[in-house]
Protein backbone atom coordinates (compact mmCIF):
# COMPACT_ATOMS: atom_id res chain seq x y z
CA UNK A 1 0.00 0.00 0.00
CA UNK A 2 1.57 3.31 -1.02
CA UNK A 3 2.05 6.03 1.55
CA UNK A 4 -0.36 8.33 -0.32
CA UNK A 5 -3.23 5.84 0.01
CA UNK A 6 -2.33 5.33 3.66
CA UNK A 7 -2.72 9.02 4.49
CA UNK A 8 -5.82 9.30 2.30
CA UNK A 9 -7.59 6.82 4.61
CA UNK A 10 -6.82 9.09 7.57
CA UNK A 11 -8.10 12.05 5.57
CA UNK A 12 -11.40 10.23 5.00
CA UNK A 13 -11.78 9.52 8.72
CA UNK A 14 -11.00 13.15 9.55
CA UNK A 15 -13.52 14.37 6.95
CA UNK A 16 -16.28 12.18 8.40
CA UNK A 17 -15.38 13.36 11.92
CA UNK A 18 -15.51 17.01 10.87
CA UNK A 19 -18.81 16.41 9.09
CA UNK A 20 -20.21 14.86 12.28
CA UNK A 21 -19.02 17.79 14.38
CA UNK A 22 -20.48 20.21 11.85
CA UNK A 23 -23.86 18.47 11.92
CA UNK A 24 -23.79 18.43 15.71
CA UNK A 25 -23.08 22.18 15.80
CA UNK A 26 -25.77 22.85 13.20
CA UNK A 27 -28.39 20.92 15.19
CA UNK A 28 -27.46 22.71 18.43
CA UNK A 29 -27.65 26.06 16.65
CA UNK A 30 -30.97 25.18 15.04
CA UNK A 31 -32.40 24.12 18.40
CA UNK A 32 -31.23 27.41 19.92
CA UNK A 33 -32.91 29.42 17.15
CA UNK A 34 -36.18 27.45 17.18
CA UNK A 35 -36.63 27.10 20.94
CA UNK A 36 -39.73 28.69 22.48
CA UNK A 37 -38.90 31.81 24.42
CA UNK A 38 -42.13 32.34 26.34
CA UNK A 39 -41.60 31.38 29.95
CA UNK A 40 -44.41 31.11 32.44
CA UNK A 41 -44.63 30.34 36.12
CA UNK A 42 -45.87 26.86 35.32
CA UNK A 43 -42.91 26.12 33.03
CA UNK A 44 -40.46 27.48 35.59
CA UNK A 45 -41.91 25.46 38.47
CA UNK A 46 -40.18 22.39 39.87
CA UNK A 47 -41.59 19.12 38.56
CA UNK A 48 -40.42 15.66 39.51
CA UNK A 49 -42.05 12.49 38.18
CA UNK A 50 -45.64 13.60 38.53
CA UNK A 51 -45.31 14.60 42.18
CA UNK A 52 -46.59 18.07 42.98
CA UNK A 53 -43.84 20.26 44.38
CA UNK A 54 -44.60 21.11 47.97
CA UNK A 55 -42.40 23.25 50.16
CA UNK A 56 -38.67 23.22 49.64
CA UNK A 57 -36.87 22.02 46.50
CA UNK A 58 -35.07 19.37 48.52
CA UNK A 59 -37.04 16.31 49.47
CA UNK A 60 -36.24 12.87 50.72
CA UNK A 61 -36.94 9.98 48.40
CA UNK A 62 -37.06 6.32 49.22
CA UNK A 63 -33.91 4.30 48.71
CA UNK A 64 -35.77 1.20 47.56
CA UNK A 65 -36.35 2.74 44.11
CA UNK A 66 -32.61 3.09 43.61
CA UNK A 67 -31.96 -0.41 44.95
CA UNK A 68 -34.61 -1.78 42.60
CA UNK A 69 -32.90 0.00 39.68
CA UNK A 70 -29.53 -1.45 40.72
CA UNK A 71 -31.06 -4.93 40.88
CA UNK A 72 -32.40 -4.42 37.37
CA UNK A 73 -28.91 -3.50 36.15
CA UNK A 74 -27.38 -6.53 37.88
CA UNK A 75 -29.82 -8.96 36.31
CA UNK A 76 -29.57 -7.22 32.95
CA UNK A 77 -25.83 -7.79 33.06
CA UNK A 78 -26.55 -11.39 33.98
CA UNK A 79 -28.57 -11.76 30.79
CA UNK A 80 -25.67 -10.33 28.80
CA UNK A 81 -23.42 -13.09 30.16
CA UNK A 82 -25.86 -16.01 30.22
CA UNK A 83 -27.37 -15.82 26.72
CA UNK A 84 -24.09 -15.98 24.74
CA UNK A 85 -22.90 -18.73 27.09
CA UNK A 86 -26.09 -20.72 26.42
CA UNK A 87 -25.58 -20.42 22.67
CA UNK A 88 -22.12 -22.06 22.78
CA UNK A 89 -22.76 -24.31 25.78
CA UNK A 90 -22.32 -27.50 23.76
CA UNK A 91 -18.75 -26.62 22.81
CA UNK A 92 -17.61 -25.71 26.32
CA UNK A 93 -15.96 -27.88 28.93
CA UNK A 94 -17.34 -28.95 32.30
CA UNK A 95 -15.27 -26.22 33.96
CA UNK A 96 -17.26 -23.58 32.08
CA UNK A 97 -20.50 -25.19 33.26
CA UNK A 98 -19.31 -25.15 36.88
CA UNK A 99 -18.25 -21.50 36.57
CA UNK A 100 -21.63 -20.50 35.16
CA UNK A 101 -23.48 -22.40 37.89
CA UNK A 102 -21.41 -20.56 40.51
CA UNK A 103 -22.20 -17.26 38.78
CA UNK A 104 -25.93 -17.99 38.75
CA UNK A 105 -25.85 -19.14 42.38
CA UNK A 106 -24.22 -15.86 43.44
CA UNK A 107 -26.97 -13.96 41.62
CA UNK A 108 -29.63 -16.17 43.19
CA UNK A 109 -28.23 -15.40 46.65
CA UNK A 110 -28.37 -11.68 45.80
CA UNK A 111 -31.99 -12.03 44.67
CA UNK A 112 -32.89 -13.99 47.81
CA UNK A 113 -31.26 -11.28 49.94
CA UNK A 114 -33.26 -8.58 48.13
CA UNK A 115 -36.50 -10.50 48.62
CA UNK A 116 -35.78 -11.07 52.32
CA UNK A 117 -35.03 -7.35 52.80
CA UNK A 118 -38.35 -6.47 51.13
CA UNK A 119 -36.81 -4.49 48.28
CA UNK A 120 -39.09 -6.05 45.67
CA UNK A 121 -42.25 -5.29 47.65
CA UNK A 122 -43.99 -2.15 46.35
CA UNK A 123 -46.71 -1.80 48.96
Amino acid sequence: MPIDAYYRSYLQVAAVGLLGLGLFGAMIGLAKVLQPRRLSDLKSSIYECGVEPLGDEWSQSQVRYYVFALLFVVFDVEAIFVFPWAVIMGTLSWAALVEMVIFILILAVALLYAVRKGVLRWI
